[in-house]
């Protein structure tokens, strides 16, 4: 769906935009829910159990890193959009925005738990249950991410009414 001028200056929504929103809330909604608030995990503690001042505090200067990070993401997305946003006639789109947040926190989901979860074990999403339950979890985060990536690309891919 474009929406190109004779100039040739592209006026559809940048989606490029969402996904980087997508992913630096991914990012935010790990790291403040599973990191600060129920404190299941941190960024290295399946390499360095919170179980010392000095792991403790080597795992919350890894949080604050990847929280950067995600800031990082975010901070991209809105330099996208708002380059587009100031051109004329730029057509906005809910829809569009929803869908590639949808998108993008869900290849966070995604990626982070393949990665970080799976191949290196890092950490695992809840750490304070048994050990033996903890793949359970994060079968469900990836779950929940591969949910959250199909149904942002199902809303992108609905034909505007």
């Amino acid at each position: 769906m474009s929406s190109t001028t004779r100039a040739g200056i592209d006026r559809t929504f940048p989606r490029s935009s969402g996904v980087l929103f997508g992913l630096g809330l991914g990012g935010f909604f790990d790291g403040i829910v599973f990191h600060q608030l129920l404190q299941w995990h941190h960024m290295f503690s399946g390499w360095y159990p919170a179980d010392s001042i000095e792991n403790l505090q080597s795992n919350t200067f890894w949080d604050g890193v990847f929280h950067s990070a995600t800031y990082l993401f975010f901070l991209a997305g809105l330099s996208i959009l708002w380059r587009h946003a100031r051109r004329p006639h730029f057509r906005w789109s809910t829809r569009e925005l929803v869908g590639t947040m949808f998108i993008g926190f869900g290849l966070f989901n995604l990626v982070e738990g393949l990665v970080d979860h799976q191949l290196l074990g890092i950490h695992h999403v809840n750490e304070t249950v048994d050990r033996s339950a903890w793949l359970y979890w994060d079968i469900g985060f990836l779950a929940w991410g591969a949910i959250m990536l199909v149904a942002g690309w199902m809303i992108v891919r609905e034909k505007q009414r």
